[in-house]
């Protein structure tokens, strides 16, 4: 399948050609603009360096979508989900983590 075509960083000024809404060094900085602005401080403490481990080597362990592959299909996963949230007493445990792709993941949160 061919790729679709790339289209120029939607940072100002940037003539470099990306797949996505920005190019490679525009999309770090705009993460850590996010982070620092618009985040809320807490979710930065819970999803910190520590979190990254945690959720690379669950992706690693569990590499499919558990709700699409429940439903017969087969898609990577891109997302650990928390069963119970962090915020709600749930902890970074095997058993409160699930791997999810990222249009169950969307859809689970456009539910909730």
């Amino acid at each position: 399948m061919p790729y679709r075509p790339k289209k120029p960083c939607a940072r100002s000024g940037c003539a470099n050609l990306t797949h996505g809404r920005y190019c490679d060094e525009h999309a770090k900085a705009d993460m850590r603009e996010y982070n620092k602005y618009e985040r809320d401080p807490e979710s930065n403490k819970r999803y910190g360096r520590n979190w990254k481990k945690i959720r690379a080597a669950f992706i690693s362990a569990n590499p499919l979508c558990e709700v699409c592959k429940d439903s017969g299909r087969f898609a990577p996963a891109a997302v650990v989900h928390h069963k119970k949230k962090l915020s709600d007493g749930g902890t970074n445990d095997k058993d409160n983590l699930m791997s999810m792709c990222e249009s169950c993941h969307s859809r689970l949160h456009a539910t909730e």
